[in-house]
């Protein structure tokens, strides 16, 4: 009679993923406690699945803006294109005053009421 075993999956450590990102293993465990990416944590500990470290990458992939504003004309030498100016707006400034020193005040209060 033969039995049936089923795989376990294989579990890597904190130190596994950052060695395989390039990052610190702070990083990775911080990530984790914060919630920002996924694990499991059997005997308290952070461990990873290949399915896990698949997300976590996807997580943090970044893929270039799809827009028509990508194309940017090349700028022929010698002209530059007009720069933009900052625009201002006028911002009302409120004047502040200083209170008088605890120490005035007490002073003054004790020389009125004598």
């Amino acid at each position: 009679m033969s039995q049936k075993t089923t795989a376990l999956p294989q579990l890597h450590t904190a130190a596994d993923v950052a060695q395989a990102l390039g990052c610190s293993e702070w990083w990775v465990k911080e990530q984790a406690r914060r919630g920002r990416i996924p694990f499991t944590k059997p005997g308290g500990s952070y461990r990873f699945t290949a399915e896990h470290f698949a997300e976590i990458t996807r997580i943090f992939e970044s893929r270039p803006a799809e827009s028509s504003a990508a194309v940017m004309p090349v700028s022929r030498a010698g002209s530059e294109a007009p720069r933009r100016r900052a625009v201002t707006t006028a911002v009302t400034v409120t004047s502040l005053k200083a209170r008088t020193p605890r120490r005035a005040r007490q002073g003054q209060s004790k020389s009125t009421a004598a």
